[in-house]
């Protein structure tokens, strides 16, 4: 409930603000999610809109869904221990159906309403419910910490497991069964190896054999949030020239991380990235692939390049309770992708597992290294931007210990990062 509380709070507080609509439709999974503090889980996990619907208005808010979802609804979700005043049922059949009920409920045409980009409604509010819901809520923030420990745990158990000459596709199935177990999907799962990583920034699965190296990524989805990472594994050490290559995506990622705090815009995060990529022999090298940002209840909330400045994201300041995944990449198969949570006190890995046996398994899962949770215990200071871009100097913490297990690689100003798992 807490997470609906406050999302409800932040609706009030917009539409207190906005006189010129009369209330505002929420119909994509997302939003849904976020305003109801995950009603339940899509039914369909590709549809654009959702099975329930939110309808906000300056006094008062109400659920619409289907008849089919109902009483499940009703009697699971519990709509008015929630704050919702009503759940009103409609025909599956009826085309048009969700329109009226919410037109009904707000005492008002679809011309006076707002939505999340459904065409019905006349006022687009996409960008300022997004903009709503970037700062995670305590509550919100623990689901996420749950979900990235899970997300972490699914690819780790999975790269080790492999053995070379397993197919690309056994290792995908063995991530999703993870997930699934775990009561979360997958909206993004890539596993490829070999060749196919240095030659393909997407080596989607199609059942070939990996021998040598394993990359999985994923992008976990429960209760509406999602937590990104990749991991990789190699039969034994490593090649070298992979090694320096992950090297140097990882500076960028260092560097990128680095600038990730409550004094800067993401405008200044992407000018960090492109100079980063410019000092590793990669000018522009940002445009081969996405670089991540933002994330919530979306794969990305937003997802800019550094030469977009007329974007309304790149002028929005980093915050305390923002998630970001930034996903720096180089041809040749090296990238690095992990969520974190910002706070005063510098970022916190949350796709980490904590050590020790996994009540949810029949033994121990591999364990994130020593460090990773960095938040320290006195908030660090940066100076304000000004015309220069962000800079900053080496920072001493004393990390908490989580225990040995995963590998990881060490750096004085970001949380520790996973490493290449060796595999025998």
């Amino acid at each position: 409930m807490a997470r609906a509380d406050a999302a409800r709070e932040r609706l009030e507080s917009w539409l207190a603000g906005r006189e010129d609509v009369a209330g505002v439709v929420l119909t994509g999974p997302g939003s849904v999610a976020w305003a109801t503090g995950a009603v339940a889980p899509p039914v369909d996990r590709t549809a654009q809109s959702d099975l329930v619907w939110v309808v906000a208005t300056h006094t008062g808010a109400a659920l619409v869904t289907t008849e089919v979802e109902a009483a499940r609804v009703s009697e699971e979700y519990q709509p008015r221990r929630h704050g919702f005043a009503d759940l009103v049922t409609v025909p599956w059949h009826a085309p048009g159906a969700f329109v009226r009920a919410a037109q009904d409920i707000a005492g008002a045409d679809a011309g006076r309403l707002a939505a999340d980009g459904h065409p019905a409604f006349r006022v687009d509010a996409t960008e300022e419910l997004i903009g709503l819901r970037l700062t995670l809520s305590p509550a919100e923030q623990e689901d996420l910490r749950e979900l990235g420990a899970d997300a972490a745990a699914a690819l780790q158990e999975s790269l080790a497991s492999w053995r070379p000459g397993e197919r690309d596709l056994d290792i995908q199935g063995r991530v999703a069964e993870l997930l699934e177990s775990r009561g979360a999907d997958a909206p993004v799962l890539i596993v490829g190896g070999d060749d196919r990583v240095r030659r393909f920034r997407h080596p989607m699965a199609v059942g070939a054999p990996v021998r040598e190296l394993a990359m999985a990524v994923v992008v976990a989805r429960r209760g509406g949030l999602h937590a990104a990472a990749t991991r990789f594994a190699s039969a034994g050490p490593p090649p070298a020239e992979f090694t320096g290559l992950r090297a140097r995506v990882l500076r960028i990622e260092r560097d990128t991380l680095a600038a990730c705090v409550p004094a800067n815009r993401y405008g200044d995060v992407l000018t960090v990235l492109d100079q980063a990529y410019a000092r590793e022999g990669a000018p522009g090298g940002w445009a081969g692939h996405y670089q991540g940002g933002p994330i919530g209840y979306a794969q990305r909330e937003f997802e800019i390049a550094p030469s977009q400045r007329d974007s309304r994201w790149y002028a929005t300041p980093v915050a305390a309770g923002h998630a970001v995944a930034w996903n720096p990449s180089l041809p040749g198969g090296a990238k690095a992708e992990d969520t974190y949570l910002v706070s005063p006190a510098g970022l916190e890995r949350i796709t980490a597992v904590p050590a020790g046996p996994d009540p949810r398994t029949t033994g121990p899962h591999p364990a994130d290294p020593p460090g990773t949770d960095l938040r320290t215990t006195e908030p660090r200071t940066t100076e304000p931007r000004t015309t220069e871009p962000w800079t900053t100097e080496p920072r001493t913490t004393e990390p908490r210990t989580t225990g040995p297990g995963w590998p990881a690689e060490d750096d004085e100003l970001v949380p520790p990062r996973p490493a290449v798992l060796e595999v025998a």
